[in-house]
């Protein structure tokens, strides 16, 4: 076995533990190492296609692990089959444009698959002024309320009704944690003042529609609300459309800059309030029949007052209410839907005789923190983790309201629960520290 074969095979123990299962499988697995050129290795693979996947998305995890495995090998080479010509120096990180590609437009989310009640009729009617004229009038749009209201659903239906009605239109959905990512990316890689980092900038800046989901997530992120300022301002003088949205006012999005506060509240504020019970039966109705079910009103009516007050907890006891039929091979009547959600919070359930205090205490166990420091109003770096920590085990273990869950972590409100889930469920997909911690007290709170 060659030098360079023994230094890869170092590196792959380190890439099963810091990439995804299927992007091992998938990708990694077809990468064989062929040669060692001083302190760079060289990789190969079989076609242009998974070239390209390491080019944009695993280059700098495979990188990463060099370091990690301690192999000495400083950087490393692409060659496509029999070709001798670095693949990464021609296409690979120097097509930012791929690699800030869109989030997909579900096609799915339309105006009508959106139920519309008095607590979502102003912002829909909004919605579909600006999906039919884009750029003439409400500019910028944006819409807030609460999670699970149906928010990203209009964006998806603003965006699919002008890509069907204006074809030539380029209209770009993404996330504001996506639009966060890719700056980071053009940063780190030193590509920020070069042709990539207008590569980024093009992409955002010449389109005829820009859509960005979950603009809180600016809060606190002064290099990106500067680059977004910037988009914004070039897009908005040429008439361009802009829909943003998110879970508060954007008075109320901690430490935005001012200016972004003014230029957000210039257009038209829709906000979307949590529906009330007739509203949820038509949607639980709705989504039954795209499911392929029948709904009876009871049914409906039952779910209706059982559920919480956001549309995705009603989507939830709607699936287990399904599955129900399906597992026992019978109808959805009350009866049924009523054993449904009693198999589902049984005693044998641990979720239901777990309280937020044992959460709280598990955690401060394994931080070695006092409970008082957890729920208190101090921000110190060493009480932010344990905290936010705390907020994703609360919503992933208990079925309890948001609301209550920042009550419980000492009256904080449910943006911060929302945040500090989100931020945890995105970090344990990268970060194996996280995951294990997070995996570590799930284990002692279960246990108990």
């Amino acid at each position: 076995m060659e030098t360079y074969e023994i230094l890869w095979n170092k590196v792959l123990e380190v890439l099963k533990k810091t990439v995804s299962m299927i992007s091992y499988s998938t990708y990694i697995t077809q990468l064989k190492p062929v040669d060692l050129l001083g302190t760079t290795l060289v990789l190969s693979t079989k076609t242009e296609m998974f070239a390209s996947e390491v080019a944009v998305r695993l280059q700098d995890k495979i990188r990463d692990a060099l370091k990690t495995a301690e192999t000495g090998i400083t950087d490393i080479k692409l060659f496509v089959g029999d070709g001798k010509e670095d693949y990464l120096a021609q296409k690979g990180v120097a097509s930012i444009k791929d690699e800030i590609e869109n989030t997909p437009i579900n096609p799915n989310y339309t105006f009508d698959t959106f139920v519309v009640g008095d607590s979502n009729r102003y912002m829909c009617a909004a919605a579909k002024a600006v999906a039919d004229n884009p750029g003439e009038s409400y500019n910028p749009l944006f819409i807030y309320g609460g999670a699970g209201l149906g928010k990203t659903h209009m964006l998806h239906a603003i965006a699919n009704q002008i890509k069907r009605n204006n074809p030539l239109l380029n209209v770009l959905y993404a996330t504001c944690e996506k639009f966060t990512n890719d700056l980071i990316t053009t940063i780190r890689q030193g590509k920020a003042y070069s042709q990539e980092g207008m590569d980024f900038r093009n992409k955002y800046r010449h389109v005829d529609v820009l859509i960005i989901d979950d603009v809180q997530f600016l809060a606190k992120k002064q290099s990106t609300q500067e680059e977004f300022f910037h988009t914004f301002n070039e897009l908005y003088a040429q008439n361009k459309q802009i829909v943003l949205s998110a879970d508060c006012l954007p008075k109320d999005i901690e430490l935005l800059s001012d200016r972004l506060k003014t230029r957000f509240e210039g257009g038209l504020m829709a906000q979307v309030l949590p529906p009330d019970v007739e509203t949820k039966i038509a949607i639980l109705q709705k989504k039954a029949e795209m499911k392929k079910n029948i709904l009876s009103l009871d049914v409906a009516l039952y779910l209706a007052e059982n559920s919480e007050s956001d549309v995705r907890s009603l989507e939830g006891l709607l699936n287990k209410v399904i599955f129900f039929s399906k597992l026992h091979e019978c109808t959805i009547t009350l009866d049924s839907a009523k054993a449904a959600l009693k198999e589902s919070v049984s005693p044998e359930n641990k979720q239901e005789i777990i309280t937020p205090d044992d959460i709280i205490d598990a955690v401060c166990s394994f931080y070695g923190i006092k409970k008082s420091d957890l729920t208190g109003k101090r921000k110190n770096k060493e009480l932010v983790e344990p905290r936010q920590i705390c907020a994703y085990l609360m919503t992933d273990i208990l079925s309890i309201p948001l609301i209550s869950i920042g009550e419980a972590l000492g009256g904080r409100d449910h943006t911060t629960v929302i945040y500090s889930r989100n931020k945890i469920a995105e970090q344990m997909k990268e970060n194996t520290r996280i995951l294990t911690t997070v995996k570590d007290i799930r284990n002692l709170i279960l246990k108990k």
